[in-house]
């Protein structure tokens, strides 16, 4: 897949796959905004190009009706304007016709955010089972997909690796940075060495232990 400063990106209407799975409390407030910062650099680029930009992203597992009040990406829009100091206008919806009215009115510059990917799951796992008719459909409100999610890139979702078989694909600033620090580490390691291994799902971790 080519690097995001590989493609000619004026003036097109991209969709953006981030990574803002970030931690939310009970009140709903974000405690750590590290993945969202992480993002600004590919949406700067995306805004110095004079392009449209759609985000999508999931938050949390969403596995019942009632995870959806938790697990809305709505105070995740209201943090990324305030550190872009710029509008984001958030869209509770993840398809239907209000996500193509919002669309259809983008001027350049404009960056509209969707709702949680993962509310699809609730529709027969749309999203973690790559539905490709909702790929399909998120693919046709844009020219250029830009894949900027490392943390999901191991997982094969109808936003991330669906979007890609539809419509020319790139990986944004974020991914490259990861990448470039972990390809010389996996190529070519000096020896002995230690592996950390953090996160909080440890079936995962032992799984890779093992």
């Amino acid at each position: 897949m080519k690097r995001i400063d590989e493609v000619n990106l004026r003036n097109k209407t991209v969709i953006i796959r981030v990574d803002y799975n970030v931690p939310i409390n009970d009140k709903l407030e974000i405690t750590d905004d590290n993945r969202i910062k992480e993002s600004l650099k590919t949406i700067n680029y995306c805004l110095d190009n004079n392009c449209k930009i759609i985000l999508l992203s999931h938050l949390g597992k969403v596995k019942k009706e009632e995870d959806k009040h938790k697990y809305s990406l709505k105070p995740v829009s209201e943090r990324l304007s305030l550190l872009l100091d710029n509008k984001v206008t958030f869209v509770p919806e993840t398809r239907g016709d209000l996500v193509k009215e919002t669309v259809l009115k983008m001027e350049a510059c404009d960056i509209v955010m969707l709702e949680n990917t993962r509310f699809e799951d609730l529709n027969d796992k749309k999203e973690s089972c790559c539905d490709l008719e909702l790929a399909k459909y998120w693919a046709s409100l844009g020219d250029i997909f830009i894949n900027d999610a490392f943390g999901t890139c191991h997982r094969a979702h109808a936003s991330n690796v669906g979007i890609s078989k539809y419509l020319p694909s790139c990986l944004g600033f974020l991914v490259l940075k990861e990448l470039d620090n972990l390809l010389p580490i996996i190529n070519n390691p000096e020896r002995p060495f230690t592996v950390i291994l953090g996160g909080a799902k440890l079936s995962d971790k032992l799984k890779t232990v093992e």
